[in-house]
This record gives C-alpha cells, structure tokens and sequence, in this order.
C-alpha cells in the first residue's frame, strides 16, 4: 500500500483529512482560495516542525529544494513565503486549535495507560504554564514588561496518557490563576497544581464539580485542626489532619473541610505540606501524586528542545498561534503513529528518525522497527581449496 509513498505522505494518511475539512467549512477557511488552501498550510507547518525549521527562510529554502515532490507531500501547486506568511497572518488560528483538539482526543485514547502507580478511577491532570519569550520590538502586541515581550502556554497535561488535554495562549501579564475559570473539569479526576494557583473559591469550584485536587499549602495558611487519621511515619507521613480554613475570606470561599498532609521526602531531604480534598486515598498516595505534577514540566522542556515553538515564523498574534497549535498537532501525530503501529520507541526518537526521513520511500514502520544486529546470522562460506593452484 505504501510502496512508491514518501514517508512524509504516508505518517499524513494518519491525519483524519475529512474531519479537518469539515473545521474549515464551518470557519470558511478556504474562502477567495483558488490553491493554497489551508490543508496546503497545514501540512507545511507540519513538515517545519517535524524538520526543525528554525524560521520561514529556512522552511523555504528547504521546501523549494523539492518543488517537484508538492504534489504527492500534499502542499499544492506552489509554495512561496508570500501565500505562506499571508496564511498564517490571515486564516483563523482556531482552525488549526479545533482540529489540534481532535488529535488530543485520539492521541489520549490510542496512549492511555492502564498500569498507573496509584489505583484510581479517574484521570490525573497537571496544570501549570510556560512563558515564552519574544521581542518586544518584532511582537509589538505581546507587552510583557517595559522592555520585554511574552506570551503563556497553558496547559493541563493527562498524565495517564502524556498527552495535553487543554491548551490555552494568553499573554505573558496574564495570571496563572485565570485559566481555572477555563478548565472543563472532569467528575472524579484529579487535578495537580501549584501554589500558585491557590484561590479558595476557584478550589470550591472544583470540588462543587465532584472533581478533586491536590495542591501544596501556602506558608500563612491559617487552618484549624478538626481531627487527625493514622499517619504512618516510617514512610515519610508526618500528619494527616482534617479540618476548616480559618481566615474570614478564605472560610468564606471554601466553607467545606479540607485535608491537610505534612510529608518528609527522603530523597530530597525536604518536607512538603499538601492540601486536597480527597479523603480516600492514602497520604503517601497523594504525595505521588504531587510528585506527577513535574511531568508538565518535563512536557513544556521537550516542546522547547525538539518542536519550534520559541523562534516564529511570523510575526502577528495569529501567526503565533497557528505554529504553537501545529507544534501540538505535530507532537500529537507521532504519539498516534508510535501507538499505531506498536512501534517500542519514545516520542522523541520516532520524532529524530522521521526528521531525516520524510522524503525516503521506505514503509514508515520498517524505519520505525528496531533491529537487533547482534543476533544477525552471517552467511559461512566454507570454500574448499583445488589441489595444484
């Protein structure tokens, strides 16, 4: 079926082209488009990040390097840095955001994981944002500070599956608190956050929600003590208590009870004070899953290092948008051809072995295949000698 396909038109067919089409009916996308069209854009911003391009002149350069090769890579007719900069600065960024969605929606069934530490019934978020740094003078529209510019991601990653579930692109002077107000939450799913995302009310609001949190307290918490459950300290559990917030405006915004753990890890040589809502789980069950929360972390580290989400390739808002949500789309595509094809690799080294082989016409699941040449049996040609020579 893939024979005589570049490998860049074969890991495409993964991409569900008739839903994306439907997205751009519904935004007219493809409106006045008499080529170009935003499957076109798509699929060359998709090329870009898969080959770490690191601007639109070097995405050029390497695309006109195979103008014959457009038609069967999907990019249309012609590709020129004028209808490819106009795209970006043009056609609707939420486009590109609902069909990222729809890959985060696959990519989160075909990669969830059913052998998680702690035994739940729900799923485990981890909310945090990443500032991204941009040039006050080229970005004029993302005023961080006097003389600097930014724009946020936030993002609540599915630990379960290690995918994104909820992206969100504000500007830098946005606080991280908003994007509460923002999350869908999930009945009986747990939701890992920082301090500061602390705020009673938007708290009680998850809890309202039948969903649960954990959190680490603040260091003037003022909380009174109700009772205290069996705290097991030869693993590090200090005390698990039950109680209520004591301030007048933080009783007022979370009037519920509240569980309070202090907990010593030993491999840092540091003690943590967390709050949840949680009564079920066991105390050292609910430092672990703290301890998750770091692998958003880890998420917006490898975004930065292997996906081009901190050079643009243009220079409005919209453009900005449209390549963060390619990125995503991108990184979504390969945790889907990894968990289709069974392929026994990370994320990062499908992403390495594609990026020099896009343009091959090998099947992608034989480049994808790992091979163990130790146990090659080499061919033994025992030749036997004629007398007299």
């Amino acid at each position: 079926m893939n024979q005589g396909k570049y490998v860049f038109a074969q890991i495409v067919d993964f991409l569900p082209r008739r839903v994306f089409d439907r997205i751009v009916k519904k935004h007219q996308g493809n409106k006045h488009i008499r080529s170009f069209t935003c499957w076109n854009q798509m699929l060359c911003m998709v090329f870009g990040q898969l080959t770490a391009r690191d601007s639109m002149r070097d995405l050029m350069l390497s695309l006109e390097a195979h103008q014959s090769k457009y038609y069967h890579l999907g990019f249309g007719q012609t590709v020129t840095r004028r209808n490819l900069g106009k795209a970006n600065e043009r056609r609707s960024y939420k486009i590109f955001e609902e069909f990222a969605y729809v890959l985060i929606d696959q990519a989160r069934k075909s990669c969830y994981r059913n052998d998680f530490e702690v035994e739940l019934d729900g799923n485990v978020y981890a909310l945090d944002s990443t500032t991204i740094d941009l040039c006050l003078s080229v970005f004029w529209w993302a005023e961080f500070r006097k003389n600097k510019g930014g724009i946020k991601l936030h993002t609540l990653y599915d630990v379960k599956s290690s995918i994104p579930s909820f992206l969100y692109i504000s500007e830098a002077k946005v606080h991280d608190v908003n994007i509460l107000d923002l999350i869908p939450y999930e009945k009986g799913s747990y939701y890992v956050i920082d301090k500061a995302y602390i705020d009673f009310k938007r708290l009680h609001k998850i809890h309202l929600h039948g969903s649960f949190f954990v959190t680490r307290a603040k260091d003037n918490l003022r909380f009174k003590r109700m009772y205290s459950r069996t705290a097991d300290k030869s693993k590090g559990v200090q005390c698990d208590q039950i109680g209520k917030l004591v301030g007048y405006k933080s009783k007022q915004a979370y009037p519920d009870k509240l569980r309070r753990i202090k907990f010593y890890d030993q491999e840092q040589k540091r003690g943590f004070v967390f709050l949840t809502n949680n009564t079920n789980l066991e105390a050292t069950e609910i430092a672990h899953l703290y301890k998750k929360r770091w692998e958003v972390e880890i998420f917006f580290k490898w975004l930065k290092q292997h996906l081009k989400i901190k050079s643009f390739w243009g220079t409005s808002m919209n453009a900005v948008k449209i390549q963060i949500y390619c990125a995503i789309i991108a990184y979504c595509l390969v945790a889907i051809i990894g968990s289709t094809l069974k392929v026994d690799r990370r994320i990062y080294e499908i992403l390495q072995i594609l990026s020099i082989s896009l343009l091959d016409k090998t099947p992608v699941n034989e480049i994808l295949t790992k091979y163990n040449y130790k146990n090659v049996k080499e061919q033994f040609n025992n030749q036997l000698r004629i007398s007299g020579f």
